[in-house]
């Protein structure tokens, strides 16, 4: 394994307050893989699995890698303590065609750690997606459910995202996903220019029984500026690029100006962030 010291060799501190190093139960951090190669994924690896916690093959991509690459990346991903698990898209489509059982049997055979349970396609059933949920954890899976529709055209309510979220806790979920999909507009919680609804992230804050459940999706560099700001560097961040991995750290670290200048001066009025009284 590499030694993941600082590139600087001089006394300095981070700016902001200091991170948990792996494996952490706080300020998780998830990449967002479409197809990344062997070497590519090794290059990532060697350079920045310090700042990795989830990896998630997205939607089916899985399907479509020769198998033998397919187990070489898992076991390369996991070798370096990082979870690894398929996009809930394919799951959706198993459930579509009855093959539940035999996609977490897969899944476990090809040496994923985690499978993630949604219905942004799909309409699951709430004893349905219970029972999945209970399955792949008898599985030995950690499991990751996501709330949030993917449609922009579909309306949901924010009661019954909070409503789901509370359940799938119940149900041994490890981990509740707010949903943003790749561009993190128009869907969910965020609105056509990606900025976060007021009332509904502040409705959903005040009746997550915790908030280190969620893990919040943000592709966009302002939502994570945002979300750190608000929530705080160890705050759990989603469908980051594998290229952003180290500018999202730097955020996190306050070694980048947009949350380094928050330690400089209280009033930050750049138009990224919007106090929610909790």
């Amino acid at each position: 394994m590499v030694d993941y010291k600082r590139g600087w060799n001089f006394d300095f501190e981070f700016p902001l307050v200091a991170r948990e190093e792996k494996p952490r139960t706080q300020g998780l951090t998830m990449i967002i893989d479409k197809g990344l190669g062997i070497r590519e994924t090794k290059d990532l690896l060697e350079l920045a699995t310090s700042y990795i916690d989830f990896w998630k093959l997205s939607f089916g991509t899985s399907a479509l890698y020769p198998r033998e690459i397919l187990k070489k990346k898992i076991k390369l991903i996991k070798s370096y303590e990082i979870d690894i698990y398929p996009g809930g898209t394919f799951l959706e489509i198993a459930i579509n065609q009855n093959k539940t059982s035999e996609y977490l049997n897969e899944a476990k055979e090809l040496g994923f750690t985690a499978v993630e349970v949604s219905d942004g396609t799909l309409s699951l059933p709430i004893s349905l997606r219970s029972n999945i949920i209970k399955q792949a954890k008898s599985l030995g899976f950690k499991v990751l459910t996501e709330i949030g529709k993917k449609d922009k055209n579909k309306e949901f309510k924010v009661n019954q995202m909070i409503k789901q979220l509370k359940k799938d806790v119940i149900d041994g979920a490890d981990k509740i996903i707010v949903e943003a999909r790749e561009s993190g507009t128009g869907v969910s919680i965020y609105d056509q220019q990606g900025q976060a609804d007021q009332f509904m992230l502040k409705k959903i804050l005040l009746e997550a029984p915790n908030h280190n459940d969620i893990i919040w999706e943000t592709p966009l560099k302002k939502q994570q500026v945002y979300f750190i700001r608000l929530l705080g560097n160890n705050v759990n961040l989603g469908n980051i690029d594998p290229r952003e991995i180290l500018a999202l750290e730097s955020l996190r670290n306050g070694l980048r100006g947009d949350t380094f200048k928050t330690i400089l001066n209280d009033d930050v009025d750049d138009g990224l962030f919007i106090e929610i009284d909790l």
